[in-house]
């Protein structure tokens, strides 16, 4: 597989990103820029698509992935519902580098979400990951671009590294703000649960839910 190469000028975005979206649409991997780092992208509702990325990076299959959308009603397909804890986060931090663990809905795969009752589901603030996401029309399953094990990648060479010759395509979007993973929190309990720590701490959570 030849994998192509877009580097980003950032002067129209939807047309820089069309190709890439479409390839998401056709079930196709392609890895994108984030504010934390770059993600390895596909259709989350599609199943097939989602066990590319397992393949791919040599990903135990029971690593559930998060699901990336663009703007926050669309977490209300893929959840069977939001705790109060869930909703006053993603007020506080969406678009940012925080996901939220909530219920799942049936329209989830089961290979996204390991066989689990739960789904991981975060906004990215990156324009790009951004406008890639609402081209595509679903929600973007993404963990990080690299193989297993690898340090995760924060610039387009570092995907391709890893990835030219195994993926549709790498969007070249510039060096990631942060540079590492989001925040997971899982909002299913009375008490909301750091699973891992990232770009939100403890005391802007604590800010939030007390």
């Amino acid at each position: 597989m030849q994998t192509k190469l877009w580097r980003l000028t950032n002067k129209n975005l939807p047309e820089e990103l069309a190709e890439a979206a479409e390839l998401i649409k056709a079930g196709q991997l392609v890895a994108f820029p984030t504010e934390t780092v770059y993600g390895l992208g596909a259709n989350g509702l599609d199943g097939e698509a989602c066990k590319k990325i397992f393949a791919a990076k040599g990903r135990p299959v029971d690593n559930p992935l998060i699901l990336h959308i663009s703007k926050i009603e669309e977490i209300y397909p893929l959840t069977s519902g939001l705790t109060d804890h869930a909703k006053k986060l993603a007020a506080a931090f969406w678009p940012g580098p925080m996901t939220l663990i909530v219920h799942k809905s049936a329209l989830i795969p089961e290979v996204v979400t390991a066989g689990l009752d739960t789904v991981a589901v975060r906004m990215p603030s990156n324009k790009v990951a951004n406008t890639l996401i609402a081209l595509s029309g679903c929600p973007i399953a993404a963990p990080s671009a690299n193989k297993s094990g690898r340090p995760s990648p924060t610039r387009a060479e570092d995907v391709l590294a890893d990835m030219d010759g195994n993926i549709a395509g790498v969007i070249d979007g510039g060096a990631c703000d942060i540079g590492v993973e989001s925040t997971i929190v899982d909002t299913t309990e009375k008490v909301a649960t750091i699973l891992r720590p990232g770009g939100i701490t403890l005391e802007m959570l604590q800010k939030v839910l007390g």
